[in-house]
């Protein structure tokens, strides 16, 4: 990895590592002194680096260097260090002896304890997930707004209530009774998959696949099922989504860093020990007796995995989108419906069903009707392609739906001199 790439990239790797574990150290009265110092730590990188270079293990220096602001703050504000010796049973005055645990074990611990404190029920699940977004996966305003279809300004307020709220609360971090970690769990997992989802195709980084996010709302939910208490169906079938999905990471981008479509992406390239890993997960979430949103996308992305590409397949993906929207609607869901319903009972039946949806505030929705219209109605098509350009966010989408204009361009073109 080049220089000039190695400090954001360990930023969205560790950032959240240190803030966790110095979170769990201070608690929730002093979140903002956690970020503050692990934002520094970087800061301190930079300038350190550029001078005299890289040190042979980055991250260590990260976390050394972590540690001592951490402990020149307890140094510098006495008075505060004997309030979080009072409420964790901490040396009162011996600062020194107060330990800063970077270990990958307190690493995961905390991590963890912090979702779950966070999910805490006296505050709002939207602020629940967007804390949590905010704090344990590193994202930053723009992108929590992203994914809450809001702006910035709403997510500000939200979290600074949140953290009032929780410092009020005096909500420590630590695991919760065996009876609150089942009704915390939910937002708990709506983090980690949309952590996952952000990664996994990011309008507000205008990226097609940030794989460090992805890997790491993996590892998360990893923890999760490695803990026995929360081990639980829904947990793994997420963590198989996300298999099946990261299973086709290679195949996504071409050498120039675009997307490429699943109709058009080369299955020798799709990771088959994922494949089979995601496999392991779907059967271990068949355990309970309730289906979750995460076994029928799962399933969904299970099916995807599978190229042949004959009735039957998208037959099992339209029954399992159907059920899907039964549990949980959205619209995404439904647009995706659509697509499968066109290859399992053709585009006819499809363009009903899509535009019913009337999503037209959503570039996707104009894609989708773009290409069920082609070779049907030209002259459609090339007008919801038109639409879905003026309205798309990415270079990716804009380079996807500019070749679909110019391909049904040259079609066009072709006809007329046939005629």
């Amino acid at each position: 990895m080049e220089k000039k790439e190695l400090i954001p990239h360990l930023f969205r790797t560790e950032y959240r590592k240190i803030v966790s574990v110095l979170c769990k150290t201070f608690g929730f009265y002093e979140i903002e002194i956690a970020e503050d110092i692990a934002s520094d730590t970087f800061a301190s990188a930079a300038r350190t680096w550029a001078l005299d270079g890289i040190p042979e293990n980055p991250i260590a220096w990260l976390y050394t260097v972590a540690k001592n602001k951490a402990k020149n703050h307890l140094n510098r504000h006495r008075l505060f260090s004997n309030k979080i010796a009072s409420n964790l049973k901490l040396p009162s005055t011996e600062t020194d002896e107060i330990e800063i645990n970077l270990s990958e074990q307190n690493i995961s611990d905390s991590q963890l304890q912090m979702m779950f404190a966070i999910c805490n029920p006296s505050i709002s699940t939207e602020a629940q997930i967007g804390l949590s977004l905010r704090i344990l996966c590193g994202f930053g305003i723009d992108e929590i707004a992203n994914a809450f279809l809001t702006n910035k300004e709403t997510i500000n307020k939200r979290l600074f209530r949140a953290k009032e709220k929780l410092r009020n609360e005096k909500v420590r971090i630590e695991f919760p009774s065996d009876a609150e970690i089942e009704t915390r769990l939910d937002a708990v997992l709506t983090t980690l998959y949309l952590l996952f989802s952000e990664g996994y195709y990011s309008e507000s980084q205008d990226q097609v696949l940030r794989e460090d996010l992805c890997f790491e709302a993996m590892r998360l939910t990893q923890l999760l099922i490695e803990n026995e208490k929360t081990n639980l169906p829904r947990v793994n079938a997420l963590l198989a989504l996300m298999c099946f999905h990261a299973s086709r990471f290679a195949a996504r981008k071409n050498k120039n860093g675009e997307i490429v479509l699943y109709e058009e992406q080369d299955e020798t390239t799709w990771n088959h020990e994922l494949i089979l890993k995601g496999g392991h997960f779907l059967k271990q979430s068949s355990q309970g007796k309730q289906v979750s949103k995460y076994h029928l996308e799962a399933g969904i992305a299970f099916w995807h995995t599978q190229k042949t590409d004959n009735k039957e397949k998208w037959e099992n993906i339209l029954q399992l989108y159907n059920l899907l929207l039964q549990i949980e609607y959205s619209p995404i869901a439904a647009l995706n419906r659509t697509y499968a319903l066109s290859k399992a009972n053709g585009k006819q039946e499809a363009i009903i069903e899509a535009e019913k949806l009337e999503l037209s505030n959503n570039h996707y929705y104009f894609t989708l009707l773009g290409a069920l219209y082609k070779d049907i109605d030209n002259e459609r098509a090339m007008m919801n392609f038109v639409k879905a350009l003026s309205m798309a966010k990415t270079t990716s989408d804009k380079k996807t739906i500019q070749l679909e204009i110019e391909n049904l361009g040259e079609s066009q073109q072709g006809n007329i001199k046939k005629k």
